[in-house]
């Protein structure tokens, strides 16, 4: 009798074990399939996949688009979590760029926060471009749409409030030297007004108050800085240099002397010749420091940092003069005599 009572006591045990455990492979089952729909479809794939969400794009129609890219593993999770939230509204038009190892909710983020993918194009305006040859680089990088006569209107005619353009007036190449050579990543479609000031707002950030101070103290505006700049810019090739030559120009400044810059000369000519001839000495220009007196109307390049600072701080010299020893270095005079010598050394 008790063998039949323990018998049917296991029967009843093994009859609830069975139970509980068709219950756990009930509840179990679907959530491990719930989570498997939620995950990446290739957690080691990272390559960018870019969609477009039309406006007005459907949940149906965005879970379609990402199937389609093999973006989810399901429409039908992908439109059940979305109906669930009730986050049907929110997602937002343009262009996005995804990939296989994010997971349904990472996409469905980027999607209501209008993460979209913006294609840029990177742009080096090297120190010493003139504005021609920034205007010819922009409007030659590929990828880029920038009129270069709506460019150079711009340049004469926009209007940009900065304190360091205060005093300068519209017309001619009023940004000459003020459009900061740098590395710029920009939007593809961005246009030539937002481009100006870009690089406006980036010289903004390298000229500092303490600048306009140490011009003050000099006794000179911040065109006649960066005019300057522009000089030893293009006539310097050594960062180490660059105080010194600063320190000649300072120096002839003071004396009442000619600048005789050929970078220049140069400039007037429209070109950049290696050897400068008797002729080209005698141009008729302002902007030819053999001849005129000062600084030249206005900046020849966009100066860098480095030029900028030794415009406004100089090394402390008397020398009056430099030739150039072919190396990218040169050789500073303090006399007429001297300087003939490192000339005839040469």
């Amino acid at each position: 009798m008790k063998t039949s009572i323990s018998s049917e006591y296991s029967s009843k045990n093994i009859v609830r074990v069975c139970i509980i455990v068709t219950l756990i492979i009930t509840i179990i089952g679907p959530y491990k399939y719930y989570n498997y729909l939620k995950e990446p479809v290739d957690p080691n794939s990272h390559k960018g996949i870019f969609i477009n969400i039309p406006k007005g794009a459907t949940s149906s129609k965005i879970a379609e688009i990402l199937k389609e890219y093999g973006l989810i593993k399901s429409e039908l999770y992908f439109k059940l979590i979305v109906k669930q939230r009730n986050i049907g509204s929110q997602f937002k038009a343009g262009n996005y760029k995804l990939s296989k190892s994010m997971n349904t909710d990472e996409i469905i983020e980027q999607l209501i926060n209008g993460r979209v993918f913006i294609e840029t194009v990177k742009i080096t305006i090297p120190e010493g471009f003139e504005l021609e040859q920034i205007v010819d680089r922009l409007t030659q990088t590929e990828g880029l749409n920038i009129d270069k006569e709506k460019f150079l209107y711009l340049v004469e005619n926009g209007n940009f409030n900065f304190k360091f353009l205060e005093g300068i007036p519209k017309g001619g190449k009023r940004l000459e030297g003020f459009l900061f050579p740098d590395t710029y990543e920009v939007k593809k479609d961005i246009t030539e007004e937002e481009l100006i000031v870009m690089m406006l707002n980036r010289f903004d950030q390298i000229f500092k108050e303490e600048y306009y101070e140490r011009a003050k103290e000099l006794d000179m505006n911040v065109k006649e800085i960066i005019t300057l700049a522009s000089i030893i810019e293009r006539e310097a090739k050594l960062d180490r240099e660059r105080p010194i030559i600063s320190s000649v120009f300072h120096n002839r400044l003071k004396k009442n002397k000619l600048l005789q810059s050929c970078a220049t000369v140069q400039y007037a000519l429209g070109e950049r010749k290696e050897d400068l001839t008797l002729k080209d000495l005698e141009i008729d220009s302002p902007y030819n420091t053999y001849k005129h007196l000062g600084l030249p109307p206005s900046p020849i390049a966009s100066p860098g940092k480095a030029s900028i600072e030794a415009a406004l701080f100089p090394e402390d010299t008397d020398y009056l003069y430099f030739v150039a020893k072919g190396d990218g270095s040169h050789i500073f005079s303090k006399t007429y005599s001297e300087h003939l010598n490192a000339k005839n050394r040469n």
